[in-house]
């Protein structure tokens, strides 16, 4: 139950932050969001394929993609994810400002949707 107020309570703040007039500050606090937001994503669809499904994953990648085998998203969504944990990787391991500010696009036109509809999908 907590995690789950915790996943809420992170898609708020990304939200938050990705409302704000951007300045390199807004922009690494979006970065800095996302990352802790993926992690309750992920986390909460390996809770939710454990104990709904009976499902074991180890990974981002492989939750999602057990998601996909599912038929809880379709391809084009389950590509996306796959590319999110990639993203995400990066975020982690460099700090190029292009490849940066390319992510922050990512999270603004699609990874915060992504984020919404995991949330979703684990309310069971």
């Amino acid at each position: 139950m907590v995690k789950r107020q915790n996943f809420n309570s992170a898609l708020k703040r990304l939200d938050e932050a990705l409302n704000a007039e951007y300045s390199m500050i807004v922009g690494d606090a979006v970065i800095q969001r996302f990352e802790f937001t993926f992690e309750l994503a992920w986390k909460s669809l390996r809770d939710y394929l454990k104990n709904v499904h009976g499902l074991i994953c180890n990974s981002p990648k492989q939750c999602f993609r057990e998601g996909f085998s599912l038929g809880l998203y379709d391809q084009e969504t389950a590509e996306r994810l796959l590319q999110m944990v990639d993203d995400r990787n990066e975020t982690t391991h460099t700090y190029d400002e292009n490849k940066i500010a390319q992510i922050f696009e990512n999270v603004k036109d699609h990874y915060s949707q992504l984020l919404n509809k995991i949330y979703q999908l684990t309310e069971n």
